[in-house]
């Protein structure tokens, strides 16, 4: 009864803030202004309505990748955009850029799924080797490896007279998201919604691979289909709107320490708190130095570092 309270309440909060989103721009935007002028109207399909989606969907789905990225390396203190994962689909960008720059956006995002699946086992063999009683290091070896991953982009951008053109996935914000350049979004939205159905095998995983495999699931295949959910939603993202950092880290851990780790129970209120907080961030952006604009990923950034910092050095608490 509380969690669906919860359900309710995240809805009718996540409704709120799509409301205000579609009003707030440099555009004044009313309601007799939609109810009077066509134009407005125009300027709601063409952007406030694709940014608001496109904040809504890249928030609810990075938030699930990073749970169920959790129970693959049972770690609570990572997820992908801060572990490679998304500094290897900006990889896979950047080298079909170079070599075949009329490629389509679909190959593009194929390439950014292979980068980013890529990155993904390397750091996953990389965790598996560190000492499991040193769970601190997971993060910051995540931290480390997709530093070194995301230098390398840089780099090769540079190289190439690419470094401006590259800034833009390297730093999530919504300002360039129009009707016709956020579609792909909703690829990732199924995607995080297929994961809802393999909710608890990914539980069960996080709970080792001799209980994975004394109840009788293959651990390799699963782990490798969370691997190709989490690349694919974080490409489709980079792909499109750029790098989002700390939502996957910071939500699952609020809704774990509230409710627990049942992921078929959690994942929905994961996906609305995800979705409001990255909401939430644009919104922000739009508003402290209005009429410009701060990316959405600087805001987060930011946010999201205070509150690392904090799950790191909070003390267990102890019943």
């Amino acid at each position: 009864m509380r969690l669906l309270l919860w359900y309710w309440a995240g809805l009718f909060g996540l409704a709120l803030l799509s409301i205000w989103s579609i009003f707030v721009g440099v555009i004044d935007l009313t309601v007799r202004d939609l109810l009077a002028d066509p134009e407005a109207l125009g300027l709601l399909g063409i952007s406030r309505f694709p940014r608001t989606a496109a904040a809504i969907i890249a928030g609810a789905t990075l938030a699930v990748s990073g749970s169920v990225l959790q129970m693959l390396v049972r770690n609570r203190f990572v997820e992908p955009m801060t572990t490679g994962t998304g500094q290897g689909a900006a990889l896979g960008i950047l080298a079909v850029t170079i070599l075949m720059p009329q490629a389509s956006i679909f190959i593009k995002m194929m390439l950014a799924s292979l980068t980013a699946l890529a990155a993904s086992l390397g750091f996953l063999a990389i965790v598996r080797r560190l000492p499991p009683t040193q769970p601190l290091l997971v993060p910051l070896v995540g931290l480390i490896y997709g530093g070194i991953i995301g230098a390398a982009v840089i780099f090769v951008a540079y190289q190439a007279d690419l470094l401006q053109f590259i800034s833009v996935w390297l730093n999530g914000e919504f300002s360039g998201v129009l009707r016709g350049r956020y579609e792909l979004l909703w690829l990732a939205a199924c995607g995080a919604v297929l994961t809802y159905f393999a909710a608890d095998q990914f539980a069960i995983v996080g709970m080792g691979q001799t209980i994975t495999t004394s109840l009788g699931l293959n651990y390799k295949q699963v782990v490798l289909i969370g691997l190709i959910a989490i690349s694919f939603i974080s490409a489709l993202t980079v792909t499109t709107v750029g790098i989002i950092p700390f939502v996957g880290l910071v939500v699952p851990n609020i809704i774990s320490r509230l409710f627990g780790d049942n992921l078929r129970r959690t994942l929905p209120l994961i996906a609305l708190l995800g979705a409001g907080m990255t909401l939430l961030s644009d919104i922000a952006g739009r508003l402290i130095r209005y009429p410009f604009e701060i990316p959405v990923g600087t805001v987060l950034g930011i946010a999201g570092a205070l509150v690392f910092l904090w799950l790191l050095y909070r003390k267990p608490h102890y019943a």
